[in-house]
């Protein structure tokens, strides 16, 4: 039996052992959707917190639940370990690690090419390798595999290799990882007739392409298609307040052309793991072809811009009232990228509260989904916990600035404790009372 062949009958019968590398946010839901379907699963991370909490049954991610991970470790299908010379237990090493920016704005590949060379050092016959991180198109290719062949193995015939890339998207209750389609690109076609056999078995549609670049450059496409869209909405935006229009309002009337418009949301700025990321990967490989992506280029500084701009109407808001922002009381609301999270990662309320307290402002904030402020790489904010939103908190405030949309607020109680409201995300739209307190921005 070949190679092939004999991985093929594992996967089918249940028993070849998934290995998650990165135990994040991509991580954790990609080994629920195994785990569903009766599979085993390692999983690998360099944090010894999160191995810790994990192989005693708790989880950090919000909407993957403790009693979720419970009954992984209790069925005796999951293991935690930091231990990457176990990397050569698994038959499918599946890659979920961060690939950020430098300082620069160029792509950060530090954590791929150490995670390939520690699989390099180990890698067996018969073993899958699927990136799922995402990156730029030719990294598969050009980053990955000659580190793996460092190994004397050759790939599609001792070893396969993938690109699939994720497509989380965390607090939408309307898609698990298990139920987005998973678009899967093989360096070669033994590779991708593997990596499709798999994802076959816990995603519920898989769509080969013809190669890992276009699989790199499909995930590009998508977050880059919202990052332009979303800058349009965003600049906008700025027009419309200065006529007196409510954007909200227009994105509202045009969403009813049933075709030819797809709507997208004005914000405070961009957040999460990929939106603010992926065009520069494009922009950085445009520039290493002699080529600029200028359209690109241009939504990318709208979207930087959208901070500045709230700053600016908070200073005029306060300014209405006879007060600067230096020494006025601010609560911000929300530091989650994104309504009903708890994932703070490239979240624009860290550009707001270090551009407020350089201006002077005593700030505090709330966050139901983050009770403390988690250090970041790229911001230097000092230790700070989630305030209580009582009528007195609230009442104390210069202003309150709306910056995440969470569910869990109460906003007719915000808006009527408040002196002053700045609504980054409409989400004031439904209070009736009070309107004169709040300003949409």
């Amino acid at each position: 039996m070949t190679i092939q062949a004999e991985w093929k009958q594992k996967v089918l019968e249940r028993e070849c052992l998934i290995g998650v590398i990165g135990l994040g946010y991509v991580g954790l839901p990609l080994i629920s959707a195994f785990f569903n379907k009766k599979y085993t699963a390692l999983g690998f991370d360099v944090d010894p917190s999160k191995i810790e909490a994990l192989n005693q049954g708790q989880s950090y991610i919000k909407h993957i639940s403790s009693e979720e991970v419970s009954s992984w470790r209790d069925a005796g299908q999951f293991e935690a370990t930091a231990d990457l010379s176990r990397l050569s237990e698994p038959d499918v090493l599946l890659i979920c690690v961060p690939t950020p920016l430098s300082d620069s704005r160029d792509p950060d590949l530090t954590y791929v090419e150490q995670t390939t060379r520690s699989i390099a050092k180990v890698l067996r016959p018969g073993q899958l390798i699927v990136l799922e991180s995402t990156t730029y198109p030719t990294t598969t290719r050009d980053v990955m595999l000659p580190i793996l062949e460092e190994s004397g193995l050759k790939v599609g015939q001792d070893f396969f290799l993938a690109y699939s890339p994720e497509r989380e998207d965390p607090g939408n209750v309307d898609f698990t990882a298990a139920g987005i389609p998973k678009v899967v690109g093989g360096h070669d076609p033994v590779s991708l007739e593997l990596a499709v056999a798999l994802y076959s078995q816990a995603i519920v549609q898989v769509v080969p392409v013809s190669s890992c670049e276009v699989a790199e450059a499909c995930k590009i496409l998508e977050n880059t298609y919202r990052a332009v869209n979303i800058a349009l909405v965003n600049e906008l935006k700025m027009l419309f307040d200065r006529m007196g229009i409510d954007i909200w309002e227009v994105i509202d009337a045009a969403k009813t052309k049933p075709f030819g418009f797809q709507a997208f949301y004005p914000g405070p700025g961009l957040g999460g793991h990929c939106i603010p990321i992926d065009p520069f990967y494009l922009t950085w490989l445009a520039r290493k072809q002699g080529l600029t992506t200028r359209f690109i280029e241009l939504a990318g500084e709208v979207n930087s811009f959208m901070p500045e701009y709230v700053i600016t109407r908070l200073a005029e808001f306060l300014n209405d009232r006879s007060k600067p922002i230096k020494g006025s009381k601010i609560l911000l609301l929300g530091v989650a990228y994104k309504k009903d999270v708890d994932d703070p990662r490239e979240s624009p309320s860290f550009i707001l509260m270090e551009e407020l307290l350089k201006r002077g402002a005593e700030l505090s904030y709330n966050d139901p989904h983050v009770p403390r402020l988690p250090k970041m790489r790229h911001h230097d904010l000092p230790e700070m916990a989630s305030v209580e939103l009582s009528p007195e908190i609230l009442t104390a405030q210069d202003c309150v600035l709306i910056a995440t949309d969470h569910s869990a607020y109460d906003y007719e109680f915000i808006v009527k404790h408040s002196n002053m409201v700045l609504d980054t995300r409409n989400a004031t739209v439904d209070v009736a009372d009070h309107r004169e307190r709040i300003l949409k921005a």
